[in-house]
């Protein structure tokens, strides 16, 4: 038989942004406990019993829960990780330049709005939470209220002024 020899993806390896908010951690430790007290040993004890059933290559049952079983430890694993080598983002009390966790109201075209700007792990463009790492994060970083920024978005390019920093 032959198998496909595939090559990683783009995001295959793509390393975790270390940056969350405090929120997200104890998120983040209320999962991981989850799994391991409750997920983890469900899995463990369905795996065990189905292997009570014997013939292990045609019990497709047993074969499943092993997946199962490995997706969890591997959830664990990364959350483990993630939850090690954080850093969590802290406000700072100073309003004059934009930085991490700030909340922001840019104005383009007489237009408003309020962007929230967190690590790329919690990102929402949808409710307005936005990378420091994305396109539109990047430039406003370090910037104060009255400046005017240019973000390039593929073709063209949006200006805003920056209104106010919460």
């Amino acid at each position: 038989m032959r198998t496909l020899d595939r090559k990683p993806g783009t995001y295959t390896h793509v390393k975790l942004d270390p940056l969350i908010t405090g929120w997200k951690f104890d998120e983040l430790k209320k999962k991981l406990e989850t799994l391991k007290k409750v997920s983890q040993p469900k899995a463990s004890n369905e795996v065990a019993r189905l292997a009570e059933m014997g013939d292990f290559s045609e019990n497709a049952a047993y074969q499943m829960a092993k997946g199962r079983l490995r997706g969890i430890n591997n959830t664990i694993a990364r959350l483990e990780n993630q939850i090690n080598h954080a850093v969590i983002i802290k406000t700072q009390d100073q309003k004059d330049t934009i930085e991490i966790g700030h909340t922001v109201t840019v104005e383009s075209k007489g237009k408003q709005k309020k962007f929230q700007i967190l690590g790329s792990t919690e990102t929402n463009p949808s409710h307005g939470v936005i990378s420091y790492t994305s396109p539109l994060g990047a430039v406003l970083m370090g910037h104060g209220v009255g400046d005017a920024v240019t973000v390039g978005l593929g073709d063209r390019k949006v200006s805003y002024t920056i209104v106010a920093i919460e």
